[in-house]
């Protein structure tokens, strides 16, 4: 599976999506325009160990709800994934049974060096 869940609005998105080309046989998701669904979230889930993983804890709707102070389990990090797209720890790569989770730069050298090797 070559798969990118990536947000348009968002510049930080929009540079590593650049700086990862050519992205030859990679389908791209727009996770605004296009929900992800369950079974692509479990896929996710999967191949990175935990909904806990793919979720940003910096996204404003975090602070909003005041999920700092609360303890979440797994089914909460996955019902708020699904609930808003926000959720997500974008990018997330998926490449050959491979996650890359963020965009920290060691996330994204790596998912370069991987893809293009």
């Amino acid at each position: 599976m070559k798969k990118i869940y990536y947000l348009s609005s968002c510049d930080t998105c929009k540079r590593i999506l650049k700086e990862l080309q050519p992205l030859d046989g990679f389908e791209l998701q727009d996770i605004k325009t296009e929900a992800m669904t369950n079974a692509q979230l479990n896929e996710m889930k999967t191949v990175s160990g935990s909904f806990e993983a793919l979720f940003s804890k910096r996204a404003r709707l975090y602070k909003e709800k005041g999920l700092a102070t609360k303890s979440l389990s797994e089914v909460d990090y996955k019902n708020l994934i699904l609930e808003h797209y926000t959720f997500l720890k974008r990018p997330v790569i998926l490449f050959n049974n491979k996650i890359f989770i963020g965009n920290s730069k060691k996330v994204i050298e790596t998912a370069k060096e991987t893809i293009h090797s």
